[in-house]
Parts: structure tokens; sequence; C-alpha cells
């Protein structure tokens, strides 16, 4: 069983998941090649994927879209997860009282979902630096309120739900 975890990150942190992952696939038994979208190229070697992407403004990245729209058959013919790594802050709900997970996309899932009907899909709290953005992003990122960033990630969650999918692939050879 060959797994392919491939990210789109802006800044880091949602790399540092999708590495996350493969190392617990890996110790799981499971052979796991991590790559960013723009350099997963050849799909045809892998049984299985984990396809993830940074959240900015409620969308996946752009590379992200682009990679899964190019190999949607691929992605289609085998098992795939779909995570999303956005939401920053301590508070775990909006205004309105709903987990900012269930609110915060992306905005694209249900067109993800009918392209190539992953298994499951999980958003992860972020990991938010301002010092790790350039150029006018960087310049925007400092002035959000000190509270919403640093690292969010739930790293026993992120585990969990790998662990779940290595039994997954265990199961289903």
């Amino acid at each position: 069983m060959k797994v392919l975890v491939a990210y789109a990150s802006k800044a880091g942190s949602t790399k540092e998941i999708a590495e996350f992952i493969g190392e617990e696939l890996r110790a799981c038994g499971i052979d796991a090649d991590v790559q960013g979208v723009e350099t997963a190229t050849n799909l045809a070697g892998y049984d299985a994927f984990v396809v993830g992407s940074a959240l900015y403004t409620f969308h996946w990245l752009k590379e992200a879209r682009k990679f899964v729209s190019k190999n949607h058959a691929a992605l289609a013919s085998r098992p795939v997860w779909i995570f999303s790594s956005g939401p920053t802050g301590r508070k775990t709900t909006d205004s309105k009282g709903r987990d900012l997970r269930e609110v915060s996309g992306p905005k694209e899932v249900e067109e993800l979902k009918g392209l190539f009907h992953p298994l499951d899909h999980r958003v992860f709290f972020g990991a938010f630096f301002p010092d790790r953005l350039k150029g006018t992003a960087g310049l925007f990122a400092r002035w959000i309120p000190k509270d919403e960033t640093g690292d969010f990630r739930d790293w026993k969650e992120i585990e969990g739900w790998t662990r779940s999918i290595a039994e997954a692939l265990q199961t289903s050879t």
C-alpha cells in the first residue's frame, strides 16, 4: 500500500501537518510520500491519497484547487481523504456559536466531493505566524490581534484522524 500525502501551504504550517500525517502513516506500516501539490505530478504509483490545503478566506489555495481539478480522475479511482488547515485563535466557535471547523470552509468542499468522493474531510486548527509571511500579506498580517497568532494545531486530533486512515487502508487490503 503506497499513499501520497499532497499539500498546499502558504506559510508552512499545512506542510508540517502533511509531514506529520506522512510520519504517522509510516509508523503504522504504510508506505507514504509527502509532496507539495506543485511537485506531485505522477499519481500512477499510488494506492490512496491524502490531500490538504491551507484555508484563506474560506477557500483552499489556488494550487490545491488546480491539483485536484487536474488529477480528479486518478483521485476518483482510489481512496482519498482531504483536510483543511485554517482557523486560528483560542476561540473554537464563531459569534453565532457555530464550531469554527464546520464553518471555516473550504467553500468548494461540495465541488471537491463531486469530483472524487473523498472518504472524509477534516478541518484542523492551524498555526499563524505573521513573520512567516512576505510582502503585502506579511504587512497586513501584523495587524492581526496577538491572541489569533501562534500555533493552534491539535496534534492528538491529527494523529487520531491519521490512524483512522491507516486502519481503513489496512482493512481494505
